[in-house]
């Protein structure tokens, strides 16, 4: 991946261990599809065809994702929030990844259903 000015801004003043996350979580999502990603004003655009998740913060040993869908997925053990976007049918997911080990096989597939854009 190659971090260009928008990106090294982003990430400076992070440490090592969350930056390390963020490319962790970059190469699992290269896995499933070529992706882009596009700094923004406040917070990193993960793009396949479309925008499917945001990275919203880095904090000192996290990660904070955020991954909209059209419908809210409540039965699972990896989002710490589901919250409708008001007005529109946009269900935004968060989740938190404080270890390599919490991009699991749940996480995963629904990062798949993101960038695939399966709802």
């Amino acid at each position: 991946m190659v971090e260009d000015d928008g990106l090294s801004d982003f990430l400076n003043g992070k440490t090592e261990y969350s930056i390390e996350l963020f490319r962790f979580f970059i190469s699992k999502c290269n896995e499933i599809e070529n992706i882009k990603v596009r700094p923004l004003k406040s917070m990193i655009g993960v793009e396949a065809k479309t925008t499917f998740a945001y990275i919203t913060r880095l904090g000192k040993n996290f990660i904070h994702i955020v991954m909209p869908f059209n419908r809210p997925f409540e039965d699972n053990l990896c989002f710490t929030k589901t919250a409708r976007v008001p007005g529109t049918t946009q269900y935004n997911h968060h989740l938190r990844i404080y270890n390599t080990t919490d991009l699991n096989e749940e996480v995963l597939g629904f990062i798949k259903m993101a960038i695939l854009n399966i709802n």
